[in-house]
């Protein structure tokens, strides 16, 4: 085996079993495969949200964006797919699966969410169910975030996020 790793070590590209060596390659050029389809749905999705905020400012009332919530909801959604990219990206480069990146992403997924909502299409129970998601994620981020610090944490200290 080389000292620089390559990879996944659930995929280990230098299995000694051929069939598992082969099966391994194909699971990498699979998240090749949706690294670049991301990068499709990114400049589709950029291009969009460009062309959105153009139509708005030269549709009467000029200069005004009278229905500003959908232009951010693309916005956001480009930056999500942004963070999708960076989590496969991170994933076919190291051995280390990015958790603390896959909160991030579902808590921004969840924040624009919230961003876009229209309060009357959801009952009261479904607007709790989505603040539970977003303290647990948040907790969660945060646990992952102190954790990364080492073992070094005292109780009040602050540390990089």
């Amino acid at each position: 085996m080389s000292s620089h790793r390559q990879g996944h070590e659930e995929f280990p590209i230098e299995s000694k079993d051929p069939v598992l060596r082969v099966l391994h390659w194909i699971m990498r050029g699979a998240a090749y495969v949706l690294a670049i389809a991301m990068v499709g749905v990114i400049v589709e999705g950029v291009i969009s949200v460009i062309y959105e905020l153009y139509r708005s400012l030269v549709t009467k009332p000029f200069f005004l964006v009278p229905d500003i919530v959908p232009i951010f909801g693309g916005f956001l959604a480009v930056l999500i797919a942004f963070e999708i990219f960076a989590n496969i990206t991170l994933y076919i480069r190291s051995d280390v699966f990015p958790v603390k990146l896959v909160i991030a992403t579902a808590l921004m997924a969840i924040s624009r969410k919230i961003i876009v909502v229209d309060m009357g299409e959801y009952s009261a129970l479904d607007l709790l169910g989505v603040a539970a998601v977003v303290i647990a994620l948040g907790a969660t981020y945060w646990m992952v975030s102190r954790v990364d610090q080492g073992p070094g944490i005292r109780a009040g200290s602050r540390g990089k996020c």
